[in-house]
């Protein structure tokens, strides 16, 4: 299966399926265990639960923004452990936040190698309100085996933005929220504004109220502006929901966008 987004219907025919495995991502920026707590009340049956910061991110430093890429290495022994093996396993990541947080897993598995990964269409919500079951179980897993195929030239460090980012046929996108674009608002990071040149595409436009993906011939009426461009590089706040517009862009056969991993919250630390 090559398709990014997955139904519930479809998980729900293949949920026991020996090589589909299910990862919970739900995770809350205000409050960092709600997701987790979430998860040990109801989860898909036979769900693994990866934290955006323990699992999905690397601490935090000085420069780097809020949530560093995990090591790979690292990562990859986490991966193993729920039983997903390279090029092998189908990964079926959900959230309860339009994409938000399985977005994330979603890139960082294909920026490790492994293409078989899809998020859940609608989420935990639409899981439920279709009526399928859940589960409060702890899950456990076969050990996989995970090799890193590392693909570093989907990232870029604030170096490359700023030599990149004025060059005419460079597109540098900001996913945040119109307010925090302009400025106007800042609810997590010191400072408040936007990279110069960035052009804003607010990462909630990729679904609709349901949190539910909007059809692909609407990510390619989204995208249309870009494909004048030669390279685009993708930044929000801290790196997660930047990776929202990076499925957008993979709906809409927009090849090869880049991720400013550090996003706002690294360009700002330089700031102060």
């Amino acid at each position: 299966m090559t398709d990014p987004i997955v139904s519930p219907q479809w998980l729900s025919q293949h949920l026991e399926d020996s090589d589909v495995v299910v990862i919970d991502c739900r995770f809350s920026l205000a409050e960092l265990e709600l997701g987790h707590q979430q998860y040990r009340t109801r989860h898909i049956p036979g769900a693994f639960y990866l934290h955006l910061n323990r699992d999905l991110s690397s601490p935090v430093g000085k420069h780097g923004g809020r949530h560093p890429l995990p090591n790979p290495d690292k990562l990859a022994k986490k991966l193993a452990a729920v039983g997903i093996t390279s090029s092998q396993t189908q990964v079926i990541a959900y959230d309860d936040s339009r994409f938000a947080f399985a977005s994330r897993l979603w890139w960082l598995l294909r920026y490790l190698g492994h293409e078989k990964v899809a998020v859940l269409d609608g989420g935990f919500s639409r899981w439920q309100e279709e009526g399928y079951p859940t589960s409060s179980d702890r899950s456990t897993a076969k050990p996989g085996k995970f090799e890193v195929n590392l693909q570093p030239e989907w990232v870029v460090d604030i170096e490359t933005v700023k030599a990149r980012k004025d060059l005419p046929q460079v597109m540098l996108v900001d996913s945040r929220s119109p307010e925090r674009y302009r400025g106007e608002t800042e609810p997590i990071d010191p400072i408040a504004g936007s990279i110069p040149g960035a052009v804003n595409y607010f990462w909630q436009g990729v679904t609709d109220e349901t949190g539910s993906a909007k059809p692909t011939d609407a990510q390619r009426d989204r995208w249309q502006e870009a494909s004048a461009a030669d390279e685009i590089i993708v930044y929000c706040g801290s790196g997660i929901t930047a990776c929202v517009n990076l499925l957008s862009l993979h709906l809409a056969q927009v090849e090869n966008p880049k991720l400013y991993a550090g996003s706002w919250s690294d360009w700002c630390s330089y700031l102060r």
